[in-house]
């Protein structure tokens, strides 16, 4: 029988139709898509450090002043999160994302013609990173919205595809680079992500009621639509938020932790290199990350609907400490995997959990424009870590000062965390 409700963007009385009993819930082809999505997109972003070798022998370019376009390119694509996010609330997640993925691949077939520095600047750090900005905020986004009593599962799987990404595409980089040279390695790279990116994108759909559908498939028994015990603060929208301490403490927390993050996933590879290791097993480095950040988003995700987005956060926070502090002693293959498998599992379990506990404390209203705003504040601040691990890696000779700062910046974060509550109430 069909139930009335509410369904944003049409007239009051609009029918919700409930997930047909063995019918699956559209959500999970939305999960299905924004994993390949996420998968195609960090897979070329993560793909960078494997070139880094290749584009330095031939210009002659330092790691540092490889590292400037790199930092300029994350410092972009997050700041614009928040556009991203408000264009995802106004006119849905689709559009946002074609465009992006016209502009991701534009931006790495360009990089194929770099002949100076300030092409690198431009195809990179401003057109590739303006498709890219397209990417995380919109997916979350918008499985925030198709899922609540199941939003850490289904974001987990969802967030998974970046880990997938980094596993499967720098040894794919890597290969293509040996074969065909790292020009023709990125030409391939822009065209395999415009296609995969545009058809995946066509079905997306903003949110269930869009459908006719609920979140999760099904309405719970005996509960008004508008009164879902697991969502008692529908109505957040993002000026009301940002009135809130909570609001500002999770920027803190993410930012604390997110400065650093792309350092490793940057410098990894040739760090690798200065211990000793031969290429492949170097550039193997990010798929280990890769591989961990998958588990970690597959494992903490689920977790974290059943212990509280919180408990799972700080736990990702300590391992992420543990793991800069393992960078400093590794001395091998297996003591360097061993470190970047932990990091891997720890940063991929937080980034599943930023949306999700978003979601949880502000809901669904404009969950685009909240997250975005957020990633952009906080997300940002990542492109300052390859700068800062590239000069103290040219000024002392070694990453070990790196290393021990970004264990630092995640134990604070991690003491910030225990001052973290939910907001009293919608405004």
């Amino acid at each position: 029988m069909k139930q009335e409700g509410v369904v944003h963007g049409e007239p009051p009385g609009t029918p919700i139709i409930p997930r047909e009993r063995g019918k699956i819930f559209y959500g999970w082809v939305i999960v299905g898509c924004a994993f390949v999505i996420l998968c195609v997109a960090y897979g070329i972003q993560f793909s960078f450090g494997v070139f880094m070798p290749a584009i330095e022998a031939e210009t002659g370019w330092d790691r540092a002043r490889l590292s400037l376009p790199y930092s300029l390119y994350v410092f972009v694509y997050s700041a614009l999160g928040v556009v991203a996010g408000r264009w995802t609330d106004r006119w849905g997640p689709r559009a946002v994302i074609i465009a992006g993925g016209c502009l991701l691949g534009l931006g790495t077939v360009l990089m194929s013609q770099v002949r100076t520095l300030w092409q690198l600047y431009l195809f990179l750090g401003a057109i590739a990173a303006s498709g890219m900005s397209a990417a995380y905020v919109p997916c979350n986004a918008t499985v925030v919205r198709w899922f609540i009593q199941r939003r850490g599962f289904a974001l987990s799987i969802t967030s998974s595809g970046a880990s997938f990404g980094n596993f499967l595409f720098p040894p794919l980089a890597a290969a293509l680079i040996s074969a065909y040279g790292w020009r023709t390695a990125y030409q391939l790279l822009g065209l395999i992500g415009a296609a995969v990116i545009g058809l995946c994108a066509t079905f997306i759909v903003r949110d269930p009621e869009h459908m006719h559908l609920y979140p999760d498939g099904h309405k719970p028994n005996n509960v008004a639509y508008s009164e879902l015990p697991q969502q008692p603060i529908e109505g957040w929208t993002l000026a009301a938020a940002r009135r809130t301490s909570t609001f500002w403490l999770l920027n803190v927390i993410f930012t604390l932790t997110w400065l650093v993050v792309f350092f490793p996933l940057i410098h990894i590879a040739p760090f690798a290199l200065d211990l000793g290791l031969p290429q492949l097993q170097a550039a193997m480095t990010i798929s280990v990350i890769g591989v961990a950040g998958f588990a970690g988003r597959l494992v903490t995700g689920p977790l974290s609907d059943r212990l509280g987005r919180k408990l799972a956060l700080g736990l990702c926070l300590l391992l992420q400490a543990l793991a800069f502090l393992g960078f400093i002693v590794s001395t091998g293959l297996v003591s360097l995997y061993t470190a970047a498998a932990v990091f891997g599992f720890s940063y991929g379990g937080a980034t599943t959990l930023f949306p999700a506990i978003i979601g949880d404390y502000f809901g669904r209203l404009a969950v685009g424009a909240i997250v975005g705003f957020m990633f952009s504040l906080a997300g940002s601040t990542a492109a300052f870590g390859p700068i800062l691990a590239g000069y103290l890696y040219h000024t002392t000779g070694h990453y070990d000062v790196a290393f021990a700062l970004s264990a630092a910046l995640n134990g604070a974060s991690l003491v910030f965390l225990l001052f973290l509550r939910r907001p009293g109430c919608a405004k």
